[in-house]
């Protein structure tokens, strides 16, 4: 850490006053004093909550930490409700980088000008972010196409800020009682493997082709073409969509859509990515996500940035039936003997001691209406309450819980009376079903058989020689 760097970040703790976000900290006695001498900062705390503090310094360290803010915001187990809330608000309002750098990319990266590559090509970005820009482009065939070009240079900034935030995260963890609850190295570490990941264009192509390949015949949702001829690793060229943001719901009940349809729609695509396709579009906030309602009585979703996605296992998939299933029969029981079965807390818990700390946390929930519960606050609070069980951080349901979070925002926007159990209950039930059938029964072993049928020369002598070594 650069001494520049250092004072950059302690001048703006001082002028939010995030020594007060932890009072009582020694660590940050330089803070205080920076606080106490400049004037600016002794109304800071009155004008400002805690959270928005939090967020305001992110916003002032700029785009890296911003993305840092946005990630951690969905880490809802670890943090406090109104600081989780508050880093949701953060928007990467990062100015664009000039046409010329853009054009010095694509050029370099194609061996040949801009004008041999595109028909045409828009000098002026359509939305710019943190980690790239977007351009609008029409290809040689004549296609309509967008051009994602990962910035300049970012991959050094990426790797300078990373470095500094674990050196950070460290520091904390050596003088902080918080940080064996927070676990700050952790959560930098999947910041780093996340955000080199959405660097890859070649990666984010092929999660949106498989996506667009899991939906292709849907008449619900679309998802663009990848052009994989012209997708390069800081570089992908997608196809152009149109269609209006799904934040615009004064504009859908302008054109009188279905908003309840619509509302069902978004929760049948979320289910049907997580339990029929173990492949799940992972950043589903309202900026990612557009409508086609060219047709009013048959509005579609358009999906857009695969940069981030999850993916389940079986044991996963089965996992969160059974829990939605129990929850919904309120078997408070059955979840904890779930957990203890997945080994995601350990094999000695007492069942009874946890089925209590689960009815504790869970049953005033269930006093409320069906259509106020939510199934992302549900999938938190059991998080929380197994963590204090010593329940292992498992990634993928972290995004999973993320992704609920932004469906059920996007679904209650559009229609407040949304009932997720009515919606989602018969679909699970539906799904364990068809889990369990003689059909998939038999699926399972013509998949199998080819292996079966190598191995079953070698048995008898597998017997035997077990036989002989236990005799």
């Amino acid at each position: 850490m650069s001494l520049f760097q250092l004072l950059k970040i302690l001048r703006i703790c001082a002028r939010y006053r995030l020594d007060l976000v932890f009072p009582g900290r020694k660590f940050l006695f330089i803070v205080t004093l920076l606080a106490i001498i400049n004037p600016r900062c002794w109304s800071v705390s009155k004008r400002y909550t805690r959270a928005e503090r939090i967020r305001l310094a992110l916003e002032s360290l700029g785009p890296i930490f911003i993305k840092f803010g946005q990630i951690i915001s969905t880490r809802r187990d670890l943090l406090p409700e109104d600081i989780a809330d508050e880093l949701v608000k953060l928007q990467d309002q990062v100015p664009p980088f000039s046409s010329d750098e853009a054009i010095a990319v694509l050029e370099t990266a194609y061996g040949k000008p801009v004008n041999e590559v595109f028909q045409d090509f828009s000098y002026q970005p359509l939305a710019s972010a943190s980690i790239a820009q977007v351009h609008t482009a029409v290809l040689p065939t004549g296609e309509d196409v967008v051009v994602k070009i990962v910035r300049p240079n970012i991959a050094n900034i990426i790797h300078k800020d990373i470095k500094l935030m674990y050196s950070a995260a460290k520091w904390f963890s050596r003088v902080s009682k918080d940080a064996a609850r927070l676990r700050p190295v952790e959560v930098v570490a999947e910041f780093d493997k996340t955000l080199f990941n959405e660097l890859d264009m070649v990666r984010e192509g092929a999660n949106a082709s498989e996506l667009r390949r899991n939906f292709i015949e849907s008449d619900i949702i679309y998802v663009p073409k990848v052009y994989f001829d012209y997708t390069k690793d800081n570089i992908l060229v997608l196809e152009r969509i149109y269609g209006t943001r799904i934040s615009e719901v004064e504009t859908f009940k302008a054109n009188n859509l279905d908003m309840e349809k619509m509302a069902r729609m978004g929760v049948e695509i979320f289910m049907t990515q997580v339990f029929r396709d173990s492949f799940f579009h992972a950043d589903m906030h309202p900026g990612n996500v557009l409508v086609d309602i060219h047709d009013h009585a048959n509005p579609k979703y358009c999906a857009i940035d695969f940069g981030i996605v999850g993916t389940l296992t079986e044991e996963d998939q089965r996992y969160l039936a059974e829990n939605f299933l129990a929850f919904f029969e309120r078997d408070y029981r059955r979840v904890a003997e779930l957990h203890v079965e997945s080994l995601w807390v350990p094999a000695d818990t007492n069942i009874e001691d946890f089925t209590g700390a689960i009815r504790t946390v869970l049953e005033p929930i269930f006093q409320k209406p069906m259509s106020e519960i939510s199934f992302g606050q549900l999938l938190l609070r059991l998080f929380q309450v197994a963590r204090k069980f010593d329940m292992q951080v498992q990634p993928q349901l972290i995004l999973l819980q993320k992704t609920l979070l932004n469906i059920e925002g996007i679904g209650r926007e559009l229609y407040p009376d949304l009932d997720l159990w009515d919606t989602v209950y018969p679909y699970l039930q539906g799904w364990m079903r068809e889990r369990y059938s003689m059909k998939t029964f038999l699926k399972k072993i013509k998949a199998n058989l080819p292996f079966w049928v190598e191995k079953f020369p070698d048995m008898p002598e597998l017997v035997y020689r077990f036989l002989l070594k236990n005799s």
